[in-house]
């Protein structure tokens, strides 16, 4: 046991000086692995992000029913009773004239005008229904029910209402989110073939430049494993330094963003929760980028050691 430590230290040590050894073709490999992991990391994060968003503009996406204001209480909170039942239906709020009277005044603060004609005409606003589906799809299935005939004679002209801006914004959010889903991992299937060629270069020319030294330690009696070792902790180190770095980039771009642009969102993305979002995962993110710095580093290492560092005798 003891022994096997000791060869597992000196292989770790040997690796970190061929990485020494090595420092330009390292910086060459980490700098197109940098780029993947940022790829990864960022897609993660605005797809995290888009669907905050498209939850926030969907809780806020519901069915309005107006009633006609001979329609008693008794009949309106049976009406609401029944919406209530509906397995599509997420939860209902109901406003009686003076509740919704009071909720079009604070949603139209800024607009005098209007407030004093609501005043002045005693009241016009009906009350209001408010049913919020469980998903966006069902809401032709619950305006299916509402438009009931035994329900329709409660309601006015203008009952039901389905606000179709918010719907639309979604299916734009949602729509971004796959288009950028899909070139993220096109762009990080294309710069991880990249880093694995890079990579592949860079133990070509080590074992190159190190052929007779290679040579002599397989002479001397050091195993297949040995010599290989320190060259798959190279590229572990590859891995690990260039996921530091791209968790490093991805805070002071979201740094930058927030203090020097003053920005809480950038086009569909809101700059804003990214940065918490970041923040209350950092550890599991760094894991993550750690986790994939170190696969990629540690597969391109065997497999090229493998077709490059071949001897006639085997040596376990």
């Amino acid at each position: 046991m003891g022994r096997r430590l000791t060869t597992f230290g000196r292989i770790v040590r040997t690796g970190m000086v061929n990485f020494m050894r090595n420092a330009w073709l390292a910086i060459a490999a980490m700098a197109i692995m940098i780029v993947t992991l940022t790829i990864i990391l960022f897609s993660v994060i605005a797809n995290a992000t888009f669907g905050h968003t498209v939850d926030q503009i969907a809780s806020q996406v519901d069915v309005s029913v107006f009633l006609n204001d001979n329609v008693t209480d008794a009949q309106a909170q049976s009406f609401v009773s029944d919406i209530r039942k509906q397995a599509d239906v997420k939860r209902v709020e109901y406003l009686n004239k003076q509740q919704a009277q009071a909720s079009f005044i604070s949603q139209n603060g800024n607009n005098a005008a209007l407030q004093s004609a609501v005043f002045e005409t005693g009241n016009p606003i009906p009350a209001t229904i408010h049913v919020f589906p469980r998903n966006l799809n069902d809401v032709s299935t619950i305006s299916k029910f509402l438009t009931k005939a035994k329900y329709q004679s409660l309601q006015t002209s203008g009952s039901p209402s389905y606000n179709g801006d918010r719907k639309k914004a979604i299916d734009n959010i949602t729509h971004a989110t796959n288009i950028l889903r899909r070139a993220g991992i096109g762009a990080v299937v294309v710069f991880a073939f990249i880093s694995v060629l890079i990579i592949f270069n860079t133990i070509q020319m080590a074992i190159f430049n190190r052929r007779d030294e290679l040579q002599i330690m397989r002479l001397l009696g050091a195993s297949t494993s040995f010599i290989r070792g320190p060259f798959v902790v190279e590229s572990i180190i590859y891995g690990v330094l260039s996921a530091v770095v791209s968790v490093l980039l991805i805070n002071a771009l979201f740094v930058t963003a927030s203090s020097s642009l003053q920005a809480t969102s950038f086009g569909l993305l809101d700059i804003s929760y990214s940065q918490s979002f970041f923040e209350s995962h950092y550890w599991v993110l760094l894991s993550l980028q750690l986790a994939l710095g170190i696969l990629i580093g540690a597969a391109s290492s065997v497999i090229a050691t493998r077709r490059y560092l071949k001897f006639k005798t085997s040596k376990k």
